[in-house]
């Protein structure tokens, strides 16, 4: 038994599923938090060895990166059967990434004599940001969202992310891979030391950020709605109207609850009829218009009109302001474009400026090239793709300004990070962020969890309180600290009241971006491109025997 232990430990399926087992036990709906500080140290000792040669272990690696992302994701699979091919393919490219980090830790170790320890936190940081750019971005289940609970620690993300907080879990895997006998390599103790400084230095720095707080002014007080009715493709006109019947019987039991509000705030794409909107002299018609150009645009007008008196008389049930989540129909010259919206209604029939849904969902609210060939559009459950907006909108409640998001928009933190700067540079930047969603695709799965992690991070990048009102769950109310102060139930109905006003802290992210994480993908490109660079197989022999494969 012992001896077959010892084998696996050797081989690279062993370390590589334990790192994987102990991660995936990390996320939701585990959640065992303290297993993401293990689970890198078992790749960043096959990074050690002095030999991983050949294509072997590297398919190895991406296997068990492909089942972790099947795992982890496999809620990509509920929405429609067609979208299990998604989860499929996602999982396959995500899989990419635990051999690439594997890879180039080698190359800054083996070649350029980069010490362990810091060479595997910046490139697991660097690949971090690759992710959540490539092929639109995906950031859900990272590895540094598993801390959200640690308040203290999470606080480094006003410097540089949460990719700062996945920096200094690697910093201390790497350390803790370092303390550990490879091969010719004792076991050392040195690395303790540099692992408490940096893991220190994040918790003062934390608490004195929070002890930096100030009591917000002025504030508004907000209700957040959370129905629960599960979402599917296939349109239906008589659920869409108990959908919407349903959520105003909560915002009036919300009112009934609290009295006077400043907002109401219902999930993503909850009212029954869309948004109509567009350029009248200019308005072509859809493909099912039968009458004439003239009669369209005579009619249209009054169509707009309509749409619009019908969110009014949503507002006048509560006779408050209320932001809803709708569908906008927009006819132009081009014909009718689509547009996943938020909008301000005043009970007297006012509207705000309309925030667009700027970053899309591929395949899930648009396909690819489907402007160009409209039969691709009919081999997916779309029915349609949608537009991106073209700019960030701050909605102004009572002396304090809203900065909506949509849907997965939050899951990416250069989305929300550049509305907020725009904002700024207009010199309307939001106090408050706030994100309609329909999680109700989801059925109650760990993708709650997931998605209500990413608000947390982008609340204490931009020491902005968040609010989230989510079909099916989680809302909630997420101070600048990035605290929950208030979460909804799973795929239940429940009311929020949230108070919330401006937070008076800055943020280095905020300013600067992603300088940081930015600098450590810079350093991924340059290993990999060392890693292509033709050596002379004796005189990298002998290196690596010299330092036992380990690095400092």
């Amino acid at each position: 038994m012992r001896d077959r232990l010892q084998r696996l430990y050797r081989s690279t399926f062993g370390p590589a599923a334990c790192g994987a087992v102990l991660y995936w036990a990390a996320l939701p709906p585990l959640d065992l938090w303290p297993l993401a500080w293990i689970a890198p140290v078992w790749w960043i000792l096959l990074a050690r060895r002095s030999e991983l040669s050949g294509r072997r272990p590297y398919l190895v690696l991406w296997a068990v990166g492909f089942a972790f992302w099947l795992a982890a994701y496999h809620f990509v699979r509920l929405p429609h059967p067609a979208t299990s091919f998604g989860w499929i393919a996602l999982a396959a490219y995500l899989g990419v990434y635990l051999p690439l980090f594997v890879a180039l830790t080698r190359v800054a170790v083996h070649r350029a004599g980069v010490p362990l320890i810091a060479a595997a936190p910046v490139i697991w940081t660097g690949l971090e940001l690759v992710r959540a750019h490539m092929i639109t971005g995906i950031t859900m289940g990272a590895l540094g969202h598993t801390q959200y609970r640690w308040i203290g620690l999470i606080q480094v993300s006003d410097l540089g992310g949460a990719y700062a907080v996945c920096f200094v879990i690697v910093f201390a895997a790497a350390c803790m891979a370092r303390m550990l006998p490879c091969e010719q390599q004792p076991r050392a103790w040195w690395p303790l030391l540099p692992a408490a400084a940096v893991l220190a230095a994040a918790l003062v720095y934390g608490h004195a950020r929070m002890a930096a707080a100030a009591a917000p002014s002025p504030t508004i007080r907000v209700a957040l709605i959370q129905g629960s009715i599960d979402a599917e493709f296939k349109a239906d006109p008589e659920k869409a109207l108990l959908t919407q019947q349903h959520y105003e019987d909560l915002s009036r039991r919300a009112v009934e609850r609290w009295g006077d509000l400043d907002l109401i705030v219902w999930p993503e794409t909850m009212v029954r009829l869309p948004l109509l909107d567009g350029d009248t002299s200019k308005a072509c018609p859809p493909a099912w218009w039968k009458e004439s150009l003239e009669e369209f645009r005579e009619e249209l007008p009054q169509a707009i009109a309509d749409s619009q008196a019908h969110l009014a008389g949503i507002a006048r049930l509560t006779e408050t302001p209320i932001l809803l989540g709708v569908e906008t129909v927009y006819y132009g010259s081009e014909g009718a474009k689509f547009f996943n919206s938020a909008v301000l209604v005043s009970p007297d029939g006012a509207f705000s400026e309309r925030y667009d849904k700027m970053h899309r969902v591929l395949f899930g609210e648009y396909v690819p090239l489907a402007n160009w060939f409209p039969a691709i559009q009919g081999w997916t459950p779309l029915p349609i793709s949608l537009t991106p907006g073209r700019r960030a909108v701050a909605i102004d409640v009572g002396g304090v300004r809203l900065g909506p998001s949509i849907c997965f928009e939050t899951v990416l933190p250069h989305v929300i990070r550049r509305q907020v700067v725009w904002l700024r540079a207009e010199g309307r930047e939001p106090d408050v962020l706030v994100n309609l969603t329909n999680d109700g695709w989801f059925r109650g799965s760990s993708e709650l969890d997931m998605h209500l992690v990413c608000g947390v991070f982008r609340a204490v990048e931009c020491r902005k309180s968040m609010l989230i009102a989510a079909n099916t769950g989680f809302s909630a109310w997420i101070d600048a600290d990035g605290r929950i102060v208030e979460r909804g139930p799973r795929r239940d109905t429940g009311l929020i009241l949230a108070t919330v006003g401006p937070d008076s802290r800055g943020s280095v992210y905020l300013d600067h971006g992603d300088v940081f994480a930015g600098a450590c993908m810079l350093a991924c490109g340059g290993f990999a491109g060392l890693g292509f660079w033709p050596r002379r197989r004796a005189s990298s022999s002998a290196a690596s025997k010299r330092r036992g494969g380990t690095g400092l």
